[in-house]
């Protein structure tokens, strides 16, 4: 089993003897009761991560890790942006959760018109909290480097103003006329997705985004809930453009 992954602020990545504490020293220490000896990685969730071994742990949230590599990845190519509208409940979640194993580099909420959820006031700051949390943890889990951002949450207009600026831009719909897994992908820049709500994309969200240069593409012939449909798009453009290669 590869070595667990705890996030760490960069400074502390430059080589040496690290000291882990607070939260994610706490989770190291008394819920992955790692002992001297074990294998971790060091990540800031943007690139860099340092691998070493534990070489002591005090009280319940305090080990040291001696680093002997420091790894930088390169940004990925192409960039995979998704689109998300609000699902129902704690699918939202769910979705950025499996989106962030699958290997999403952005996740972007969307209050589409159509979508029963509605993030107001508190509510909205708390579930955005919510959704950086997930993808933090799931960063983690998945053994991530770089994390996915989460962004803020967008209107249509700045959705449709971020597929104008991407080098392929693709609205996930049942009737798109051709299949996600033949569209012609590019090698770099930016691909953008974009996912509906349970109740469909509304027909001047689908004119507004066709504006931009986003077209419509199915993934299959079943209808995926919203949130499970990122995720299956994401498996096909990174299985297509050679970053799962």
């Amino acid at each position: 089993m590869s070595a667990p992954v705890f996030l760490a602020d960069t400074a502390l990545l430059g080589g040496g003897t690290v000291v882990l504490d607070g939260p994610e020293g706490r989770h190291a220490v008394s819920v992955r009761r790692l002992r001297p000896g074990e294998e971790v990685v060091l990540t800031d969730g943007a690139g860099t991560g340092a691998y070493g071994s534990v070489t002591a742990v005090e009280g319940k949230d305090r080990l040291e890790v001696a680093v002997r590599e420091v790894r930088t990845e390169p940004e990925p190519h192409p960039d995979i942006t998704v689109v998300q509208a609000l699902p129902k409940g704690d699918r939202g979640e769910l979705a950025v959760e499996t989106m962030t194993e699958t290997g999403v580099d952005a996740i972007v909420p969307w209050a589409a018109s159509r979508a029963v959820t509605r993030w107001k006031g508190e509510r909205a700051a708390k579930a955005l909290g919510k959704w950086r949390s997930t993808a933090r943890e799931a960063g983690k889990q998945a053994r991530r480097l770089r994390f996915p951002a989460v962004a803020d949450l967008a209107s249509s207009q700045q959705v449709a103003e971020l597929l104008a600026g991407a080098d392929f831009a693709g609205v996930l719909h049942e009737e798109g006329g051709v299949p996600l897994a033949t569209a012609p992908l590019p090698s770099s820049g930016r691909i953008v997705l974009v996912v509906g709500p349970e109740g469909g994309v509304a027909p001047e969200e689908l004119e507004l985004f066709a504006r931009a240069g986003a077209a419509p593409f199915r993934l299959g012939p079943s209808v995926l809930r919203t949130s499970t449909a990122g995720t299956a798009a994401a498996a096909v453009v990174l299985a297509r453009s050679g970053r799962w290669g």
